[in-house]
């Protein structure tokens, strides 16, 4: 298994496998690999016969301050990955390959982009969904499996698979996380080892809020406050952190029975930007 970086041969190569009756399953990264993504990777092997991973950078969801130039890349270790994990093919191609010199056409998102890091990151989505669209029309897949703690991602690329009827199947996984809580990402790495310790506190103060939700809080306003007071003395710079609609991810004062919620949470610590979630049924 090798870096397929031409889209006329992993279309070929993926057209041999249907055409012997087999399942694609298909995982988008941004390489760098890690164990939430090779759980992405596990999951996808479970729902179908062969799997698709692409490693691409993508430069359309990176603002001009962020950090696109220095975003880990790692292409031949996570090939290795790939190759232990059993994958049937990656595709990794050239920002000459997924874009045109210029580009005419533009995918907008109406609502669900207007808090948590689409309010954050302007272009953010308008890019995931841009590049998102391009590989589910190259690989076709059965299935796509991308994470939770990308949620308000998932719950938009949900609804662009539906209202583009792209025939894939949406699979959203758990966060997979270290062993004091903190999720997995590849932004981890640009911790340094003291800010790596206090990282974990972002989860803690969502699972405190959780648990004051199930003992009964119905309007959390005053112990998010409280939870954002606590990270800032820690030493974190909030972005945001609050209750949100699963539905429309908009924010929320008073929590209905019966509603699915997300508590969700992004912060910076020094320069990294951390994000993780919870879902909560109410």
């Amino acid at each position: 298994m090798e870096a397929i970086n031409s889209i006329e041969e992993i279309r070929n190569r993926l057209r041999s496998l249907k055409e012997q009756g087999k399942t694609v399953g298909f995982v988008p990264t941004m390489g760098a690999l890690h164990e939430g993504h090779l759980s992405l990777i596990r999951i996808a092997k479970e729902m179908a016969d062969a799997v698709v991973v692409s490693i691409y950078v993508n430069p359309e969801q990176f603002g001009p301050d962020e950090d696109y130039d220095q975003y880990p890349r790692q292409l031949e270790s996570d090939l290795e990955i790939c190759r232990e994990e059993g994958v049937e093919a990656v595709f990794a191609p050239s920002d000459e390959i997924m874009y045109t010199d210029k580009k005419f056409i533009r995918i907008e998102v109406d609502e669900l982009k207007d808090h948590m890091d689409g309010a954050s990151r302007p272009g953010f989505y308008e890019g995931i969904l841009l590049v998102v669209n391009k590989l589910f029309n190259i690989i076709e897949p059965d299935v796509a499996v991308f994470g939770q703690k990308d949620i308000q991602q998932y719950r938009i690329l949900e609804r662009m698979a539906l209202e583009m009827n792209h025939g894939v199947d949406m699979v959203m996984a758990p966060i997979k996380r270290a062993n004091d809580g903190l999720a997995l990402s590849s932004r981890n790495a640009y911790l340094s080892e003291e800010e790596r310790l206090q990282a974990p506190a972002l989860f803690r103060s969502l699972r405190y809020v959780e648990k004051q939700i199930k003992d009964g809080v119905t309007t959390p306003k005053l112990l998010i406050d409280h939870q954002k007071s606590e990270l800032q003395a820690k030493g974190f710079k909030i972005d945001y952190f609050n209750v949100f609609t699963l539905e429309e991810m908009a924010p929320v004062e008073k929590l209905t029975e019966g509603q699915t919620y997300i508590i969700a949470g992004a912060v910076y610590l020094g320069t990294t930007r951390l994000i993780d979630n919870l879902i909560i049924e109410f």
